[in-house]
């Protein structure tokens, strides 16, 4: 077996977990997984959110390293459960490297759902929101709609490759100044609902709780970064719609 060959791809399987949201553990725990199955037996991994270092050793102790750097990192669930099936299931399935590249290929160029139905989808997350923390049927409707904005804004600015602070900073602010302009126009009843439902979209939950998970199985590095991570986000929401209630209050004198 070509350990070059199996090193590379299973650096591959990991990145296409790391990079659709997936822990440290669980790259780790594939790739090492993956090595096992072609009989690289000697094999280590340590995996961060923005990199991934993989060193194998055949039976005369010749070592190879490879270092992947991750840049992109999004959300799909769906990516990362068909990459850990496929690693579960090689040897039941007897695919050779060549075989489970190709396969692993397949699940990186898998398309999410489309535009619509996400920003849909978005909007109508914001507006259940919404009415979870009290909010009424009103509120549940300018919650619909501001949602529907920030996400149309969202996508746009990750097309553009926009940097992430200022999109939330952004989002918050348009999630702030809508809620104001419905809520004066009597569309809405509430501006703080109708503001909570709406950043809720921009709110890092997997991120928190990915640093929970790391910091509790031990691995300080990336458990520190990503609530690091989480924290800045939060910082940039807070910014966003901060800066919009204090302007508007400051001239307005309030809602």
């Amino acid at each position: 077996m070509d350990i070059n060959k199996v090193l590379h791809v299973a650096t591959f399987a990991g990145q296409v977990i790391l990079e659709n949201g997936g822990e440290t553990y669980r790259v780790e725990e594939t790739i090492l997984r993956i090595c096992e199955a072609y009989d690289v037996h000697f094999a280590d991994s340590f995996v961060t959110p923005t990199g991934i270092m993989v060193s194998v050793c055949d039976e005369d102790h010749y070592t190879t390293t490879l270092v992947r750097r991750v840049k992109i990192r999004t959300v799909n669930l769906q990516k990362i459960h068909l990459v850990n099936d496929l690693s579960r299931n090689i040897i039941s399935n007897g695919y050779s490297v060549d075989e489970f590249k190709a396969k692993l290929k397949e699940i990186e160029a898998t398309e999410r759902y489309n535009k619509t139905i996400t920003i849909l989808s978005a909007a109508i997350a914001s507006a259940c929101f919404s009415v979870l923390f009290g909010g009424s049927a009103k509120d549940f409707l300018c919650a619909f709609i501001v949602g529907f904005l920030i996400k149309i804004m969202s996508t746009k600015a990750g097309e553009l490759n926009i940097n992430d602070f200022f999109v939330n900073s952004l989002g918050g602010a348009i999630a702030a100044f809508l809620s104001l302009i419905l809520v004066n126009l009597n569309i809405g009843s509430n501006v703080d609902k109708i503001i909570i439902g709406a950043i809720m979209l921009l709110v890092p939950g997997l991120a928190i709780t990915n640093a929970i998970r790391d910091t509790i199985a031990g691995d300080l590095v990336s458990g520190l970064t990503r609530a690091a991570e989480a924290f800045l986000i939060a910082v940039s929401i807070a910014v966003g719609t901060g800066l919009v209630l204090s302007i508007w209050f400051s001239t307005y004198g309030g809602i």
